[in-house]
């Protein structure tokens, strides 16, 4: 039970907020997460129903609430991910439904869709495809920022899907349950989509990696021993569909600034082919054009 003498008493059996959110605070640093304060405050907020810019107005505390936060926060020290916690994560403009199952996205992967935002806007009636869909992220935001565009998530069968479905519903995001691999993917398509967008799994195996990054799908993770195993069918099913002169950006491990690029260009498909890095300076994705037929 929460150590209530601990977190600041108040009158009637209540504590304060602002006495809570030291208490988690302490204990989720303890435990090795990141960011403690910002994910007690999320928490917190959560159970009250109230933005996390007005917890310290927040007042006396119910010990209901003191009961749930408590409850809320063991499982964080546990290192399970925040987003499955809340059962939300933000991307962009949007939150987006997440739990077992599905990747998280990342604030990392937000970059790709101000890469290819500046192709989208040059286009009457763009056409985009999200490879390696997951939660929906990249589709929808997309979806969400270039009104005009259709958006397709491709997502193969699996646990995904149905969080995929759940996020695209009531959006213009078609959803496609289909494997990146088959070669016959979204055939009716090819050589017409203006720009294909991919977070694939990436990480190699042996990498070291957060324990909440474990809570996240091994597939939608890992790509084999060096990272690249899905890679060559992401970059194959982008030129497949794109048109001549349509925008590819994909995600990438640290590790690939030179392997992902060289792998583009070395391909004889596609032309100003660069590497970009992320707000923490890391190397984080490529983009490319595809080239004339």
């Amino acid at each position: 039970m929460w150590p209530i003498s601990e977190a600041g008493n108040e009158p009637h059996g209540r504590v304060s907020a602002a006495g809570l959110l030291r208490e988690a605070a302490a204990r989720l640093a303890a435990a090795g997460v990141g960011s403690p304060r910002v994910d007690a405050e999320l928490l917190l907020a959560h159970v009250l129903g109230t933005p996390r810019g007005r917890l310290l107005l927040a007042g006396p505390v119910h010990p209901s609430v003191v009961v749930t936060f408590d409850r809320l926060v063991r499982r964080r020290a546990a290192r399970e991910p925040l987003q499955h916690i809340l059962g939300r994560a933000p991307f962009r403009h949007l939150e987006l439904a997440v739990g077992p199952g599905v990747f998280v996205p990342r604030p990392e992967t937000e970059l790709l869709v101000d890469a290819v935002l500046p192709a989208l806007r040059t286009a009457a009636a763009p056409l985009v495809v999200d490879l390696c869909a997951g939660s929906g992220a990249l589709a929808l935001a997309v979806a969400d920022e270039v009104p005009g565009a259709r958006v397709l998530a491709v997502e193969r069968p699996g646990p995904a899907v149905p969080w995929l479905e759940r996020n695209a519903a009531g959006s213009r995001v078609e959803v496609v349950v289909a494997d990146v691999a088959d070669p016959a993917l979204l055939a009716d398509l090819v050589g017409r989509a203006d720009v294909v967008v991919s977070n694939p799994p990436y990480v190699p195996r042996d990498t070291a990696v957060d324990p909440e990054v474990r809570r996240d799908p091994e597939v939608a993770v890992f790509g084999g021993a060096d990272g690249l195993a899905l890679v060559p069918a992401v970059a194959g099913a982008a030129a497949r569909l794109l048109r001549p002169g349509g925008t590819f950006a994909m995600e990438h491990d640290d590790t690939h600034a030179e392997t992902v690029p060289a792998l583009l260009a070395g391909s004889g498909q596609w032309v100003d082919v660069a590497d970009h890095r992320d707000l923490a300076d890391r190397p984080r994705y490529v983009t490319a054009v595809r080239s004339p037929r």
